[in-house]
């Protein structure tokens, strides 16, 4: 196996750490401890506490929002407009493959997404920053493929979406207690079956005119 330079040390570490007790709740001593690091090496590579954050979300967002923008630009290359099914499926099925692949750094990653989707001092912006210009696209898809959406509700149910992603990667178990052990918030085969025509029949409930099945 590689070993880690500091710096992936500091990375690995702090990500775990803010995925688990939050940005509020972690501080670079905490990080730098476990990295068994000096604090001068994080002011060194990051610059402070917000700059390491900010740098463990651009890293993977970069990664996301790619392989995000070619499965759609896939869809669309298939049909556009296309089915508002596949185009959900290829903003979610991208999430998913990450978290259930062998890489289990990447479920730190969406915890630390969980912390900062729900953030209100800071939240939005670094999410805007990261993720909206891929969002856009994917909105635009959905524009045609529902000509007479209302635009209020197309970005309610973006906003609806979004939370959705944010609670189901936040793996917090609630479910798991809630349902007597029937659902585990852990079982992200269950989910994908689930969430892709759970959020589609949201958007064509609010966005699509009854009886317009044009893409059914």
């Amino acid at each position: 196996m590689k070993k880690l330079s500091n710096k992936e040390r500091i990375v690995a570490v702090a990500e775990r750490l803010f995925a688990e007790r939050g940005y509020d709740g972690t501080s670079l001593r905490e990080i730098t401890r476990e990295a068994g690091v000096d604090v001068a090496l994080v002011r060194y590579h990051f610059g402070n506490k917000q700059g390491l954050f900010d740098e463990l979300l651009r890293r993977r967002a970069e990664a996301l929002n790619l392989e995000r923008s070619d499965a759609l630009d896939a869809v669309l290359a298939r049909n556009d407009p296309a089915p508002v099914e596949e185009i959900v499926d290829a903003f979610t099925h991208t999430l998913l493959n990450k978290v259930v692949s062998e890489d289990p750094t990447w479920r730190s990653y969406f915890g630390m997404l969980a912390q900062v989707n729900n953030n209100p001092e800071w939240g939005g912006k670094a999410m805007s920053r990261h993720f909206d210009p891929l969002v856009r696209r994917f909105l635009d898809a959905l524009r045609r493929a529902m000509p007479d959406a209302d635009e209020t509700n197309l970005f309610w149910c973006y906003h609806f979406w979004s939370g959705a992603l944010t609670l189901t990667f936040a793996d917090t178990k609630r479910i798991d207690a809630l349902s007597g052990g029937l659902c585990h918030s852990s079982d992200f085969e269950a989910v994908h079956q689930r969430l892709v025509p759970f959020i589609s029949a949201g958007f064509r409930a609010l966005c699509q005119p009854q009886g317009d099945n044009t893409h059914d």
